[in-house]
């Protein structure tokens, strides 16, 4: 909105009126917003909550400092999904197909982790929103968001055709970057085109194109990738918000790490903006991006304002309101900047920990039905298919962990590493994580 009153007010030449052209402005402008915003509405969400009693629900897992957190105020997930929308409302073009894209899924996602909160504080019901359902509404998100990048005609790139044997004979094509009335010429060799390419980190011709993959259909022209392209990214969305669910474990360590990948997601999205960069660094040129560089300034915010109430010893937690969205929002938006595939980097901290509850689950149920199937003097397959029937039957029969518990933060604090500690190495951790991404722009 602010961007559109701006603007107007340039056709009267006002001074200052010219800033609102620039993404590094509108992105600092959305990052103090939202800050302003987290953390003024951050103290009245928390004093609305206690008096409301909104308080977490504690289970006794043994871990030291656990049962001092109850009563503590969940559901602050709004504070974060008010941070984001509110400054992206006002400095961001709402004419961009991949802003809206953004709100939707914000929106989408935060409505489904409010549901599982309500139901687990407001009900009474431990269980909240049942996994299926859950995984339903994520299913629905991405099948969405795999049909606007698939088909929407605003969802195009730009690149250079890599023909070295004809380059002098490519034909030149110009296309403008306007920037505060000032228009720099830059030279392609293509026109802005649909595409199913993504970029592969490490390797010197970095894309990949989802078409491959239909070939062997006799598919020469990938009209047919999307049947392979929306189930990818169905299971991304899936995977990452998931995997943000089970970080959010500890004071601070989901709201910290989120805010660092996002700093680096908002870098990527300015390089793929900017058909200087892009063209410099011989990366793929996304038109239109930029304005997702100002989303994502503001979800950085969003989570530093967070992060000042929720650190230890946290006044407010996310709830899965918080923490189902904010992993969505990083998938989605790493899909949209053809960075899927640098996400087990770039989201390293919740890979790990979806892989510890992973290898844990498997290898607990495995030795357990070994031992069963060792007692009985039966097949593996007919022990595993008891257990999954009448799972009574093997009580008496214990499987063995590899972790002391997951997911892999709880580890840490089983061998008695304090909770601020264990965030803090993860922080660092992502950090690294970030600077190793960055790297893959120059590193092939």
């Amino acid at each position: 909105m602010l961007y559109y009153f701006f603007e107007w007010l340039q056709q009267f030449n006002i001074p200052g009126s010219g800033l609102f052209q620039y993404i590094s402005f509108r992105a600092a402008a959305a990052i103090i917003l939202s800050l302003f915003i987290s953390i003024v509405f951050g103290k009245k969400m928390i004093r609305f909550l206690q008096r409301k009693q909104v308080g977490e629900e504690v289970r006794d897992l043994g871990l030291e400092g656990q049962l001092s957190k109850k009563g503590t105020p969940t559901m602050g997930g709004i504070i974060i999904i008010a941070a984001i929308l509110i400054p992206v409302l006002l400095v961001n073009k709402l004419n961009n197909i991949y802003v809206l894209l953004m709100i939707f899924t914000t929106l989408w996602l935060g409505a489904i982790g409010f549901i599982d909160d309500y139901i687990k504080v407001f009900k009474k019901n431990k269980a909240g929103l049942s996994g299926k359902k859950k995984l339903l509404g994520q299913i629905i998100l991405g099948f969405i968001v795999g049909m606007v990048i698939c088909f929407h005609p605003d969802v195009v790139i730009k690149e250079k055709k890599r023909d070295t044997q004809n380059v002098m004979m490519a034909r030149e094509h110009t296309f403008s970057i306007e920037n505060a009335n000032k228009t720099q010429t830059v030279f392609s060799d293509s026109e802005e085109a649909h595409s199913t390419k993504t970029t592969i980190p490490f390797v010197k011709n970095n894309e990949f194109d989802y078409a491959v993959l239909t070939r062997w259909l006799g598919d020469k022209t990938g009209q047919w990738a999307f049947l392979f392209l929306i189930p990818i990214i169905i299971f991304i969305i899936a995977a990452v918000s998931n995997g943000a669910n089970l970080t959010d474990g500890l004071d601070g360590l989901a709201a910290g790490t989120s805010a660092i990948v996002a700093v680096g997601i908002a870098l990527l999205a300015y390089v793929s903006g900017n058909a200087i960069f892009a063209d410099y660094l011989n990366t793929m040129y996304i038109p239109n991006i930029s304005e997702v560089v100002i989303f994502t300034a503001a979800l950085v915010g969003a989570c530093i304002g967070f992060y000042w109430f929720n650190c230890f010893p946290a006044q407010i937690f996310m709830g899965d309101t918080g923490s189902l969205t904010l992993g969505g929002i990083i998938a989605v938006l790493c899909i949209i900047i053809r960075k899927e595939l640098l996400i087990p980097i770039l989201c390293g901290v919740f890979l790990i920990q979806s892989l510890s509850v992973i290898i844990q689950t498997i290898y607990y149920r495995t030795t357990k039905v070994n031992s069963y199937r060792k007692k009985q003097k039966i097949s593996w397959l007919k022990a595993y298919y008891i257990y999954k029937k009448t799972p009574q039957k093997l009580e008496d029969f214990f499987g063995k962990r590899i972790f002391l518990m997951t997911p892999l933060h709880h580890h840490y604090q089983k061998k008695g590493m304090h909770e601020s500690k264990i965030v803090q190495h993860f922080i660092v951790i992502s950090i690294l994580l970030i600077i190793i991404s960055l790297a893959t722009l120059k590193v092939r």
